[in-house]
């Protein structure tokens, strides 16, 4: 995939249009680790974030409300 360098106010920069956003599993907001190695070649590589463990329980305690049935099932 080509992309040109466009400016952007008073910066320059790329522009990642929705199907390129869509491919790599980035949105808006996502932050990026970008490391430039030697011959100049650039590599920009999301950082994911962990879960707190307050939302790992807020999401163990939703899936039990809604599940509770199945999930004695399975028990």
């Amino acid at each position: 995939m080509i992309k040109s360098i466009s400016k952007i106010g008073n910066s320059q920069g790329l522009i990642f249009d929705a199907n390129f956003m869509e491919l790599a599993h980035l949105k808006l907001g996502d932050q990026l680790n970008v490391s430039v190695h030697e011959g100049g070649a650039i590599i920009l590589t999301p950082i994911k974030s962990t879960p707190t463990e307050e939302e790992i329980s807020a999401s163990i305690n939703h899936v039990m409300k809604h599940y509770s049935k199945t999930m004695r099932r399975l028990a």
